[in-house]
C-alpha cells in the first residue's frame, strides 16, 4: 500500500491497484470507475483485459440497465455479486448476456470508496466462467485494502473537487472558451490527457493544444499551477 501515497490523482490511484489486485485475488478482469454527481453516470475508466469497445458500450447503454452495481454502490463494505443477485438471476438479464458475458465476465467483486456520502471510486474484480466464485477470504482481503484505498483518493479530492460549475468564479471561467473550461474541468478532477481524450471523443492531440492554450491564457506552466490558480481565484472572489 504504501505505493498509493505516490499517487498523484483519482486516476492514478485507480490505475496502480489494478494489476497487484488481479494478481493478489487471481481474478481475470479488472474496471474501475468514478461517479460523476453532475451527469449521474459513472465515469473516468480504468480498466485491464476488457473490450474497449464493449466498455463504451456499458458507459453509453448498460450502466443505465446495470441490476447490481448500483445496489452494490449503497454498500460499504466489499460484497460479492452474487450476495445482490443469485448468478441464475443475473444469467437471465440483458446486463449479463449483452455486456458481461462477451467478455467472458462471470463471477464478480465490488468496492466502493466514500468520503463522507459522495462515491469517490471503486473497484470491479471478475473471474471468468471456467474458474469459482470469491471465497470469503477475498472480501477480507479487500477489507483489509479499503481504508488506503479510501485515503489515497481522498487526498487527491482537491484536485477531483475542483471547478463544479457552481465553484469557480466567473471572472476565471470567462477567459475560457467552452470547450477550454470543460478541459479544465477534467484537468481538476485528475484526469490524464488521453482519458480526457475518451471522455469528450476528441483526438489526443487535441487534448494537448487546447491545455496549451488554457496554460496560456490562465499564465500557469503545468497542471498543478492550474488547480492553484482555479482554487485561489475561487477563495479570493
Amino acid at each position: 500500500m504504501w505505493g498509493l501515497n505516490g499517487c498523484r490523482s483519482n486516476h492514478e490511484v485507480r490505475e496502480f491497484l489494478s494489476l497487484p489486485l488481479l494478481r493478489l485475488l487471481e481474478a481475470d478482469y479488472f474496471a474501475s470507475y468514478t461517479w460523476d454527481d453532475d451527469r449521474h453516470c459513472f465515469s473516468d475508466r480504468v480498466s485491464v483485459n476488457m473490450d474497449p469497445a464493449n466498455l463504451a458500450n456499458y458507459e453509453h447503454y448498460y450502466q443505465y440497465r446495470d441490476p447490481i452495481t448500483h445496489k452494490l454502490q449503497r454498500l460499504s463494505v466489499p460484497t460479492l455479486v452474487t450476495q445482490v443477485m443469485p448468478m441464475e438471476h443475473l444469467q437471465r438479464t440483458e446486463f449479463f448476456n449483452d455486456f458481461l458475458a462477451r467478455d467472458g465476465l462471470c463471477f464478480g467483486i465490488n468496492m466502493f470508496a466514500y468520503d463522507g456520502t459522495r462515491n469517490i471510486g471503486d473497484i470491479r474484480i471478475w473471474r471468468g466462467a471456467r474458474r469459482e466464485n470469491f471465497s470469503p477470504a477475498a472480501l477480507q482481503l479487500l477489507a483489509l485494502i479499503q481504508p488506503s484505498f479510501t485515503h489515497a483518493l481522498q487526498r487527491t479530492k482537491p484536485r477531483a473537487a475542483a471547478l463544479a460549475a457552481d465553484e469557480v468564479d466567473p471572472a476565471v471561467v470567462s477567459r475560457l472558451s467552452e470547450r477550454e473550461r470543460d478541459l479544465a474541468r477534467y484537468i481538476c478532477r485528475g484526469l490524464s490527457d488521453k482519458a480526457i481524450a475518451r471522455e469528450l471523443h476528441i483526438e489526443f492531440s487535441t487534448v494537448r493544444t487546447h491545455i496549451s492554450k488554457i496554460f496560456k491564457k490562465l499564465n500557469v506552466s503545468n497542471r498543478t499551477q492550474l488547480v492553484k490558480c482555479l482554487i485561489e481565484e475561487r477563495q479570493t472572489s
